[in-house]
């Protein structure tokens, strides 16, 4: 069968603000891309299209007749709560030129929401709820659909019931996945780069190198993989790397694991190859605050590592206890010294307005980041995500006021004003007075302009695409009044319905009522090692979604 594989563009800026955020950063979407060299592997021809690749048109239209002149006969989406409504839309433009193609969608969203999906839009014919491969594999080999696991269909002999058939077993040995199939991504990789300043070698690609994650914050989707948590091996992620210099030139690795050192073990094994056998690249990648050795800080270092990622969230020991337990301030302080001292960049990685946030504890949060003396840091508006532990806490408006706009739920808008706010208005100033705190400082400027030769590919970057830089700055500073006027009047799309519910597995229902408790307790499961995990508000595609 032949296969088209999607990544929408969707919404990934403000009202009234035209998309820059590809002049910063294009990740190639390493989840089709994954899907694709599996069914190519089992023998099914397949084709890839990213709508925010560097030769995609600008319109849904357009997109469709690219996506229509491969001929599928599956197409499969893989679509972010905020990329929702552009891959529907693309959708029905296919399905109103080729009915008989049929239409899958996969990823976080709809492996939250489950069947409500497909009764809202009759333009999908299935969900995969859960890793991609199997089902993928199934449906390109003609299986029948009651017997495919992941599946949510519509029965047609039962006058269209949708029908949801029980979860397959997860992968257990993610070594016999292929490679990503990045030959098939157009422009890749000159055309995609990483985040501007986070990297000193040229070309750079993501790699994820690991399923699940162990721990349970409270503002994570864990929809797709739940709590297993497996892992490639050293060995392969080695040999990816190899792969990726060889074949494409790349000699920049951002690691986007949730969890890229929870195995103490295979970091190691890692970077013993990698400095035995070096491959001339450099890494980044996260690690957990308070559970990371300076062996290990050592190791990573010797092996090519330039920066290492934490999450933080926030300064304020009450929002950390409830969202991100088993943090501490002293743990954060301690950590950054000690990837200091083993000669990485230290990244911190923050969550502005999630319940219970305050002016008081931004302020405090903001303080607490200039003291540490990092050298990155990113920060994202809290937007609650339909299967995470604190949704229901959100919707309910118990703790703050929430705007259910899948398109504005990008960690770019905020959604979910807490009660300690008077205004989204108010949120938005304190949020732009500290990003303007953080890269002003003294400490920041004084470690960038020593490392200004090390980012000439960065400034080599924004040099090739000054107008579009300048025309940013200047729209963004001249039309002020506009984007207010702008994010006030924006209207949710007319197909999106308000208050769909979850579909959560137990697990994940007993992790959503811990969560609305005020303190939440950390929970171990015993199959996880000591332990890290790099977080940010935005769950990313998982490698392995439709």
């Amino acid at each position: 069968m032949k296969v088209t594989l999607v990544h929408p563009a969707g919404f990934n800026f403000v009202p009234g603000q035209p998309d820059f955020s590809v002049l910063a950063n294009r990740m190639a979407p390493i989840g089709i891309l994954q899907l694709a060299a599996w069914l190519e592997k089992h023998g099914h021809p397949t084709a890839v299209h990213d709508c925010l690749g560097p030769y995609a048109p600008p319109t849904i239209a357009e997109n469709a007749e690219l996506i229509l002149a491969t001929d599928p006969e599956l197409v499969g989406f893989s679509a972010t709560t905020s990329g929702f409504m552009d891959a529907l839309e693309i959708a029905a433009l296919i399905r109103a030129r080729r009915p008989d193609i049929k239409i899958v969608f996969g990823n976080v969203h709809v492996s939250s929401l489950g069947a409500p999906v497909l009764e809202e839009y009759p333009e999908i014919d299935y969900l995969c709820i859960g890793e991609g491969e199997g089902l993928l594999l199934d449906l390109a080999e003609g299986k029948p659909l009651a017997e495919i696991g992941n599946l949510v269909w519509r029965d047609a002999e039962n006058g269209g019931r949708i029908v949801t058939n029980p979860r397959r077993n997860r992968i257990l040995d993610l070594d016999e996945l292929p490679f990503p199939a990045y030959e098939k991504l157009a422009g890749f990789p000159q055309g995609y780069h990483l985040p501007l300043f986070a990297y000193a070698k040229r070309y750079g690609a993501t790699m994820i190198t690991s399923r699940g994650c162990p721990y349970t914050c409270s503002f994570c989707d864990r929809t797709v993989f739940e709590r297993l948590y497996k892992v490639n091996s050293a060995q392969y992620v080695y040999d990816h790397m190899k792969h990726l210099r060889d074949h494409f030139g790349v000699h920049h690795i951002n690691f986007y694991d949730d969890l890229f050192t929870a195995q103490k073990k295979r970091v190691f094994e890692l970077c013993e190859l990698l400095i035995e056998k070096p491959l001339g690249m450099q890494f980044n990648c996260a690690i957990r605050t308070g559970h990371t050795s300076d062996e290990m800080l050592a190791k990573l270092k010797q092996a090519g590592a330039l920066m290492v990622s934490m999450g933080i969230e926030s300064a304020d020991p009450e929002m950390m206890a409830r969202h991100k337990a088993g943090v501490t301030l002293d743990a954060v302080k301690k950590t950054v010294e000690q990837i200091h001292a083993a000669g990485l960049r230290a990244k911190g990685l923050f969550i502005f307005g999630m319940p219970g946030e305050t002016p008081e504890t931004i302020k405090a949060t903001s303080d607490f980041i200039l003291s540490l003396d990092l050298d990155e840091m990113n920060m994202t508006k809290f937007s609650p995500l339909h299967g995470a532990p604190i949704w229901d806490e959100c919707v309910s408006g118990r703790s703050g006021d929430f705007v259910e706009d899948w398109r504005l739920m990008n960690c770019l808008n905020f959604v979910f004003k807490p009660h300690g706010f008077e205004s989204r208005e108010q949120m938005d100033a304190l949020y732009n007075w500290h990003v303007r705190r953080f890269y002003d400082s003294k400490g920041y400027r004084r470690r960038f302009a020593k490392r200004l030769w090390q980012h000439r590919w960065s400034l080599w970057h924004i040099l090739r695409h000054l107008p579009q830089t300048i025309a940013a700055a200047r729209y963004f500073s001249a039309n002020k009044e506009q984007l207010e006027q702008a994010k006030r009047e924006f209207r949710r799309h007319p197909r999106q319905p308000v208050g769909m519910r979850p579909v959560l597995s137990p697990e994940l229902q007993a992790d959503a009522i811990a969560a609305m408790s005020p303190v939440k307790v950390s929970r171990r499961p015993k199959a996880a090692a000591a332990s890290t995990c790099g977080s940010s508000a935005t769950a990313s595609a998982p490698a392995s979604a439709v």
